[in-house]
């Protein structure tokens, strides 16, 4: 039985990892049209817990250091002298795909975490037979 709660760590790692990656997009996808804004990056890191099951974490965030848009308003309140201001370096393609990634991988963690589950479902019917 410790085998499969270790699998269902693992799935719910997994998922966690990506919901704080799809909340990033969103915050990415949110920001597109703010002035100056970095689009936000996370990594992901393995873990290993004391009883050597190794689970999947969201590491620190980080910013897209990029250049920065150069958009042409001379009438936007954050316009230079040019009419230049620096728009953000969000890239709603990148974002897109980002987020069909992620929610690909959430989804492939809980079809894991529901084989998981069954499979305990049928051993503990087994077991009380």
């Amino acid at each position: 039985m410790n085998s499969l709660s270790d699998a269902l760590r693992v799935a719910s790692s997994g998922m966690e990892a990506q919901s704080a990656r799809l909340r990033h997009v969103a915050e990415n996808i949110a920001n597109t049209d703010t002035p100056g804004y970095h689009r936000k990056l996370i990594t992901f890191e393995s873990a290993l817990s004391r009883d050597s099951v190794a689970t999947v974490t969201a590491g620190p965030v980080t910013l897209d250091r990029t250049e920065l848009t150069e958009i042409y308003d001379p009438h936007h309140p954050m316009a230079d002298e040019t009419g230049h201001y620096q728009g953000s370096n969000v890239n709603l393609l990148v974002e897109i795909a980002d987020a069909r990634e992620a929610s690909r991988s959430y989804e492939a963690n809980l079809k894991l975490f529901e084989q998981v589950r069954q499979m305990s479902s049928a051993l503990m019917d087994l077991l009380r037979r």
